[in-house]
């Protein structure tokens, strides 16, 4: 099983599965962002872009890597990873349904101030214009289909630990 924490940078992915991951038993986490960095390291670059989402090698690779990795170690991948274009997601979970990978998609929301608070606050990463910049795309996709294709957790007011317990009751249950 996948259990894919989407939503927009700022909303506490990484932390939050990190934790999820302790509380799910034979569960690994997988950043589907380390395949993405080592497409952009290939030289010359693929194609100009401003997000390694947009290449469709990140998008298959992302689905093939969980498959072996799960067919490997068998148990549960924990995928913290922003995917805010709706075509992408569909390939992506259609790619997965294909190989009878079952996934539970949560959404970790915040409201916008707590999002823009939290990126500029980072002390880790610092303010970030590229994290600033996918609020509003965030806020668009939560509208029209990203919320409805997932269990919202809102993290307004939830520290990691206590959105973790939320999802890893929800996988068990």
């Amino acid at each position: 099983m996948i259990v894919w924490l989407n939503g927009t940078h700022g909303a506490g992915k990484t932390t939050t599965g990190a934790l999820v991951q302790q509380l799910i038993p034979d569960s690994r986490v997988f950043d589907a962002e380390k395949v993405g960095e080592t497409l952009m390291d290939i030289t010359p670059v693929l194609s100009a872009t401003d997000n390694f989402q947009h290449w469709p090698p990140w998008r298959s690779l992302v689905v093939e890597t969980a498959r072996q990795v799960l067919g490997y170690t068998g148990g549960t991948l924990v995928m913290p990873m922003t995917v805010l274009v709706e075509p992408y997601w569909r390939e992506i979970s259609a790619g997965l349904a294909r190989h009878a990978i079952p996934i539970r998609h949560f959404v970790l929301h915040a409201d916008q101030e707590t999002l823009r608070g939290r990126i500029e606050g980072d002390t880790d990463m610092g303010p970030s214009a590229f994290r600033l910049k996918y609020l509003d795309p965030y806020a668009e996709a939560a509208r029209t289909w990203l919320h409805s294709e997932a269990e919202v957790v809102d993290t307004t007011h939830l520290t990691p630990a206590e959105a973790a317990q939320r999802i890893a009751e929800a996988v068990k249950s």
